[in-house]
C-alpha cells in the first residue's frame, strides 16, 4: 500500500469491517454533511439506573397530611387567640376545636409513618437546635397539650383562666407549628426542597393561613367571619403568589412543581384557592358562598402540601436534578482568568 492510498476519507478501496461508522449509534442526530456525532449525547444517569441520593422513605398520605394538618392547627390557634380577643367567641370555639383535632392527626400521620410511638419518643432524649427534627418534636409535645386544654375549655367552659392560658400558650407556639416542616424538608438533599429555602417556609405560612380561615368560613359563625375571610383570602393569594415565584426561580429544578403528580397537586391546588378565594369574598352577602369558599381553600391547601411532597420525592428519584445544579455551580467556581502564572523571572509557569 502506498502513501498516495491513503486519503482523508480513509484507505482507498478498503471499507471497514461491517461497513461501521465511527461514532455512529442509533437515533444519534446527524450533524452538517450527514456526519454522526463520535461522542453520544449527555445522558443524566446512575449505576443501574439507580438514584444518585438517597431520597425520604416517607410515605403517603402519612408525611403530606402531617404537613397538612400541622400547618391548620398552628394557624388555627393564632386564629382563636385573635378571635378571643376580639369577641368572637364562636369562631374561637371553632379554632381550639380545630387545632386540637389537627394536632392530634398531625401527631398520628408522623407516628404512623415512623413505624411505633417508641420511635417518637425517642427523638424526645434531646434538644438539638440544629435539628428540624428535634426542634419540631419538642413544639409539637409543647403545643399538643396546650391546644388540647384550650379546646377542651372551650368546649365545656370549665376552667376559663386555664384555657385562656392555654390559649395564649398554643397562639405563640402555632406560627413554629405551623413552618418548621418547611425547614424539615428543606434540611433534606432533595433537590426541589433543599433548593427552595427561601420560600418554602413563607409558602407553608401562606398554605397554613388559607386552610384556618378556609376552616372558620366553613364552620364558624356567619356573623363572625370577618377574620377568617381576611386570613384565608390573603394566605390563598400569598401561596399562590409565592407557589409560582419559587417554581420560576428554582429553573430546571423547579420542574417537578408544574409536572408529573407533584405538578397535577400543585395546579390543581392554585385552582381551588383562587376559586375558594373569589367565593369568600362573594360571601359577604351570601353566607353558602362563603362556607363554599372556605372548603375549597381546606382542599387547595391541601393538595399543595401533597404537591410539595411529590415533587420532591419525584426529584430524588431522577439524577439530573442533582447532577445539572451540581455542573452549573462547578462551572460558576471556575476562575475566569485562565493565564498561566508567571515566574519569578517573568518565565511562563506550565
Amino acid at each position: 500500500m502506498s502513501e498516495s492510498e491513503v486519503t482523508r476519507e480513509g484507505i482507498q478501496h478498503r471499507r471497514p469491517g461491517r461497513e461501521a461508522l465511527t461514532g455512529a449509534r442509533s437515533g444519534g442526530r446527524r450533524r452538517r454533511g450527514g456526519e454522526r456525532p463520535v461522542v453520544p449525547d449527555a445522558t443524566f444517569t446512575s449505576y443501574y439506573g439507580k438514584p444518585i441520593i438517597n431520597g425520604p422513605v416517607w410515605n403517603s398520605p402519612d408525611i403530606p397530611g402531617y404537613f397538612f394538618t400541622g400547618g391548620l392547627a398552628g394557624a388555627s390557634s393564632a386564629m382563636a387567640l385573635v378571635a378571643d380577643l376580639s369577641g368572637r367567641t364562636g369562631l374561637a370555639k371553632v379554632a381550639k376545636t380545630g387545632s386540637a383535632v389537627g394536632v392530634f392527626l398531625s401527631l398520628l400521620g408522623l407516628v404512623h409513618d415512623l413505624g411505633r410511638p417508641g420511635r417518637f419518643l425517642n427523638m424526645l432524649r434531646v434538644f438539638k437546635v440544629t435539628s428540624p427534627m428535634s426542634v419540631g418534636s419538642w413544639l409539637l409535645t409543647a403545643y399538643g397539650p396546650a391546644a388540647t386544654v384550650a379546646a377542651g375549655s372551650a368546649v365545656t367552659g370549665l376552667l376559663p383562666r386555664i384555657g385562656a392560658t392555654a390559649t395564649a400558650g398554643a397562639a405563640l407556639l402555632g406560627p413554629g407549628v405551623s413552618t418548621y416542616t418547611a425547614a424539615l424538608v428543606t434540611d433534606t438533599a432533595v433537590p426541589a426542597w433543599h433548593d427552595a429555602y427561601r420560600e418554602m417556609p413563607f409558602l407553608f405560612a401562606a398554605s397554613s393561613a388559607a386552610s384556618a380561615g378556609g376552616l372558620g368560613l366553613l364552620a364558624g359563625p356567619s356573623s363572625e367571619a370577618g377574620l377568617p375571610r381576611r386570613l384565608g383570602v390573603t394566605g390563598a393569594l400569598a401561596e399562590i403568589a409565592i407557589g409560582r415565584f419559587m417554581e420560576k426561580r428554582l429553573g430546571m429544578v423547579g420542574e417537578p412543581y408544574s409536572q408529573g403528580k407533584g405538578g397535577r397537586y400543585m395546579k390543581g391546588g392554585e385552582k381551588f384557592l383562587a376559586a375558594g378565594a373569589a367565593a369568600a369574598a362573594a360571601g359577604r352577602r351570601r353566607p353558602v358562598l362563603a362556607r363554599i369558599g372556605g372548603a375549597l381553600m381546606l382542599v387547595g391547601s391541601a393538595m399543595t402540601r401533597w404537591g410539595v411532597f411529590e415533587a420532591g420525592m419525584a426529584s430524588a428519584d431522577d439524577p439530573k436534578y442533582t447532577v445539572a445544579p451540581q455542573r452549573e455551580r462547578l462551572e460558576t467556581r471556575q476562575p475566569r482568568d485562565h493565564r498561566p502564572a508567571e515566574g519569578p523571572r517573568g518565565e511562563a509557569q506550565p
